[in-house]
């Protein structure tokens, strides 16, 4: 932490307390404000942190750790937020897929940070370690490190907008609660060189500075199992079935989160079919583990429609438009959280983002100019793990919830590939411990050619006569299978990665 003297610390305090400015003006303290906010003020900003309730939120994702997004908690110097939380080790991915399954450990990592590729050979499970949660304990905990740091005053408001002159940024209006009996509220302002937009998925800011609306395909639709047994322990599930994918890991010593996807237009989840608990029951039910069914079935038995969220997808945009204001997190950048990605993108940004802006590289944050380059750079030296990361999840979404022949080709080439042991790197890649794009190309684009070989011998293998009578209708499917791992990967790789 950058070191003041006490009649620094308190003139900055009286500062923000009193006349509401600072460095820095955070808008959400959630999963990024939070370690945004912490990571500035160890440099020596004055921050003030905005929220509009103080309150644990109750949210169901934004449970899961990578262990790359343990690493980059840890040097933020925010680790100690996983204690006391009830959180649980992970260890990697557990797939089920029509009956068999497949675990898929977490890589062991060198201590230069390199991963060291097994290629299926047994290992020590005490490798890289990711971790589990409760969403609202996690955040409380990181709300409790910015209460406590000297540099940080977080105040209980609703941003109701920003504050411009000459198409500058200068700060926040607000109306804070003052009497919540009598529902009196109080309208305020605050006001810093930079303010950061981090109010997450459902951003009132998004629209107006990026013009980007979230794209969405389908919802996660959320049960707490209690004491739910589903070997492997300490692995995050994917239970991939033949019209469902639903995600299970364990939140606490005895609670198991199920996030079951419910695209937007099933036809299975309609009112006439009994609605969303009507799929549960009849489609994804029946093709959970025996072991995890009971757990399913009590935790349906209150009648209540599960929460749900949206499962959205937001390439990330340059921000070099309006200076004086920065979106960032959930708000500039979503993807499926299928692969429980979004809060190591969160941290990796954090540890990017407070390098590039930090005290050293840009004294003073109302150099505009200096802070818009800084942000090109972010937006690309970013995208060596957030591309990963994104891509990843959008693909896999598509292979898991495949809805025609050809991916579901591609579904069968994954789980194949899965089971030979090829995980080391694709998983290390999921895992935000290997920044390399590249080699997520080189991987899915052998998981295309390997569904292709399985699709050819299907058709064309065990009869020589018959092998040649198809071969023809082999080549014209290999060619629509590769067709639609391009459309699949590419254009999602391309946005990311550019």
């Amino acid at each position: 932490m950058a070191s003041k003297p006490k009649s620094a610390l308190d003139h900055e305090r009286t500062r923000r307390e009193q006349h509401h400015e600072a460095d820095i003006v955070f808008i959400g303290a959630g999963v990024f404000g939070c370690a945004a906010a912490f990571s500035f003020a160890n440099q020596g900003r004055s921050v003030i942190l905005l929220e509009r309730w103080l309150h644990e939120p109750d949210r169901i994702v934004g449970e899961l750790l990578q262990p790359g997004g343990v690493a980059a908690l840890k040097k933020l110097g925010l680790g100690n937020c996983l204690e006391g939380i009830d959180a649980i080790p992970c260890y990697g991915y557990h797939v089920l897929y029509r009956g068999d399954d497949v675990a898929i450990p977490y890589p062991t990592v060198s201590p230069e940070g390199n991963v060291v590729v097994t290629r299926g050979q047994k290992r020590d499970r005490r490798g890289p370690e990711g971790r589990a949660f409760h969403h609202g304990r996690f955040i409380m905990q990181l709300r409790k490190a910015c209460h406590e740091h000297p540099n940080i005053t977080v105040f209980e408001t609703e941003v109701t907008d920003l504050v411009q002159k000459g198409g500058e940024v200068l700060g926040v209006k607000t109306r804070t609660t003052t009497d919540k009996e009598k529902n009196l509220k109080k309208e305020e302002a605050f006001f810093a060189p930079l303010t950061i937009v981090a109010d997450g998925y459902a951003s009132k800011f998004r629209q107006p500075l990026l013009n980007k609306t979230p794209i969405v395909k389908s919802k996660f639709y959320a049960l707490e199992l209690i004491d739910c047994d589903f070997p492997p322990q300490y692995y995050g599930h994917v239970c991939i079935g033949d019209a469902s994918v639903v995600l299970l890991y364990q939140i606490g010593t005895r609670e198991t989160r199920a996030l079951i996807d419910v695209p937007l237009d099933c036809a299975a989840a309609s009112p006439q079919n009994g609605g969303v608990r009507g799929y549960i029951q009849n489609v994804v039910l029946p093709a959970l583990p025996k072991s995890v069914q009971p757990s399913v079935v009590k935790a349906l038995a209150d009648g209540k429609i599960p929460k749900s969220m949206p499962n959205s997808w937001l390439p990330p945009t340059k921000q070099t438009t309006t200076p004086g204001v920065l979106v960032l997190g959930d708000a500039h950048n979503m993807r499926h959280p299928l692969t429980g990605g979004g809060m190591t993108v969160a941290f990796n940004d954090v540890v990017v983002l407070s390098d590039l802006l930090s005290p050293e590289q840009i004294p003073n944050l109302s150099d505009h100019g200096a802070v818009a380059s800084a942000m090109s750079t972010f937006h690309y030296r970013r995208k060596s793990l957030t591309s990963i990361i994104n891509v990843l999840a959008q693909a896999l979404y598509s292979l898991f919830a495949a809805n025609d022949w050809q991916l579901r080709a591609l579904q069968r080439g994954c789980f194949r590939y899965f089971q030979m042991g090829r995980t080391d790197e694709p998983v290390a890649l999921m895992g935000g411990m290997m920044q390399r794009p590249l080699v997520l190309a080189r991987h899915f684009f052998t998981v295309a050619f390997l569904a292709i070989w399985m699709n050819t011998v299907e058709l064309c293998g065990g009869n020589v006569v018959l092998g040649a009578v198809m071969l023809p209708l082999a080549v014209v499917q290999a060619v629509m299978i590769l067709w639609k791992a391009c459309v699949v990967f590419l254009p999602v790789f391309g946005t990311e990665l550019w």
